[in-house]
């Protein structure tokens, strides 16, 4: 079976196509960064680069599909040209008129919760595309899921990072609006169930997870799971609106827009005695609200120098070691079972802080005023162990350990390729930030050289430069790689957890 998924690198995509591979289907990967994307998933996608609100790009797209995943929408619009209704309703057309034009395939809708009653621009434009896809002469199914919640979600993994770093967390109003959020792996279930012919069809399902939540209450169980106290702040729901549109003018990120505050306020339920599609209609039991945050608390996003601001820079902090009692390799398997000795910070593998590194472990540490961050096990070789920074954390980057020969002696470094996360970030690295990591990383090659029973005697040696631009795209393209070889990973294993 082959399966057209547009939209399909954000956190939908991500509990949908495992499975769609998983079960021997081809996927048709359609988005503007299909191709780029492909390295990261497993055997069987097909990128096809196109933009829904650009009909020439459609052309052919779904060719040969037995199948169409429609999830490709916007929640934020960027006017003139990124628009609720030139990507959400005439995007939509556009690929119900290229779909009509290769044979009909099945067509799978991707709406939300609440898009018939809410009043959210957002809510309008799926509305509208519903009514479009109710048109289409093929069979279709329209899905509204519930806050859609896993690794990169913009709602539940943002609420993770605030708890982590922060002892209090804003709230809006009294931060006790309902709604009913749908793990990411669970919707996947549900359309990938939808794709099949002869299933339910021509009909309309609320899909989300069994469990009403709120905001307040999302803060309370993740403090209980990462072992942190943190209290919720009220904020006027005027306060947030202006604050939004305050950013919006100058150009700024901020968690919410107009649309997600006014969805919030509205409440993201299933209406008492409307069936919810997932048990109902797919006989799926989702995984309970507690069991699902401790995943993704585990499974937060890694995030590249790409996506960090500032220039790109690589410090490194080594010592020639004379005399060693043990070989390189001994030097970094001591430093993967003996971490926590080793690192001045307290790190530790969550949940589990004593176990020696494995790859794909995610690692937590306090660090003063900047609050809880991680980082994740990338790359573990003989003589070498690779960090990257997760969503979160102060900086957009790795760091790596490594121990190697150098003449007559051993080398034992610690080199961090990494932007500043933000701009505050960025700020605060060079308040102070800059001076207190590279006390840590020479502090951790002081202990390295003591362990190793030699010396080293010209002590810790620190090297710092901002990296030219042949050279900050080499390093960048290889960071992208051993990221996106360790997604792969993660992915192929989520398909076997969920099938």
């Amino acid at each position: 079976m082959r399966v057209l998924v547009t939209g399909g690198t954000g956190v939908i995509g991500e509990g949908l196509i495992p499975l769609l591979l998983k079960r021997g289907d081809t996927v048709r990967l359609l988005s503007r960064g299909a191709t780029d994307a492909r390295g990261s998933w497993p055997d069987g996608i097909e990128p096809f680069p196109a933009d829904v609100s650009d009909p020439e790009t459609l052309v052919g797209c779904a060719d040969g599909c037995d199948a169409v995943v429609h999830i490709s929408g916007i929640v934020e619009e960027r006017p003139p040209d990124v628009t609720f209704e030139s990507v959400n309703v005439q995007g939509t057309a556009n690929l119900l008129a290229a779909c009509s034009a290769s044979g009909t395939p099945r067509f799978v809708f991707i709406s939300s919760l609440g898009a018939e009653r809410g009043s959210s621009p957002y809510h309008r434009s799926k509305l509208a595309a519903e009514n479009l896809v109710r048109e289409y002469p093929g069979e279709w199914l329209i899905v509204r899921p519930g806050n859609v919640y896993g690794p990169g979600d913009e709602i539940i993994s943002l609420l993770i990072r605030l708890v982590r770093a922060l002892p209090v967390v804003p709230v809006v109003g009294d931060g006790e609006q309902p709604f009913q959020p749908v793990y990411y792996t669970d919707l996947g279930r549900c359309i990938a169930a939808a794709t099949d012919a002869g299933g339910v069809s021509g009909e309309t399902l609320d899909v989300a997870g069994v469990e009403t939540t709120s905001t307040r209450d999302l803060i309370a169980r993740i403090a209980r799971i990462v072992g942190l106290e943190t209290t919720p702040v009220p904020i006027p729901s005027i306060a947030t609106a202006l604050a939004t549109r305050a950013a919006k003018a100058a150009g700024l990120e901020f968690p919410l827009n107009e649309s997600k505050l006014t969805m919030l306020l509205e409440g993201n339920v299933i209406p008492a005695g409307r069936e919810n599609g997932m048990t109902g209609r797919f006989g799926i039991e989702p995984v309970s609200l507690d069991e699902g945050l401790r995943e993704l608390v585990q499974n937060l996003p890694e995030v590249r120098p790409r996506e960090g601001v500032g220039p790109l820079e690589r410090h490194t902090f080594h010592a020639d070691i004379a005399g060693s009692a043990k070989t390189p390799e001994e030097m970094i398997e001591d430093f993967r079972v003996h971490y926590r000795e080793i690192l001045p910070i307290d790190f530790g593998v969550e949940n589990e802080p004593d176990s020696a590194l494995e790859e794909g472990a995610t690692v937590t540490a306090d660090i003063p005023v900047r609050g809880r961050i991680q980082i994740r096990v990338e790359e573990i070789t003989a003589r070498r162990i690779t960090f990257a920074t997760l969503a979160g954390h102060p900086l957009a980057g790795v760091v790596r350990f490594s121990a190697r020969p150098s003449g007559e002696k051993i080398r034992f470094e610690v080199e961090t390729l990494t932007r500043a996360g933000s701009w505050f970030d960025f700020i605060g690295m060079k308040l102070g930030g800059e001076a207190a990591q590279g006390m840590n990383w020479t502090e951790t090659v002081e202990r390295m050289v003591e362990r190793s029973g030699g010396e080293a005697a010209d002590g810790v040696e620190i090297e710092q430069e901002i990296l030219r631009e042949d050279e900050r795209e080499r390093v960048e393209g290889w960071i992208d790689r051993t990221i996106s070889a360790r997604q792969k990973e993660r992915r192929e294993e989520q398909a076997v957890k969920s099938a």
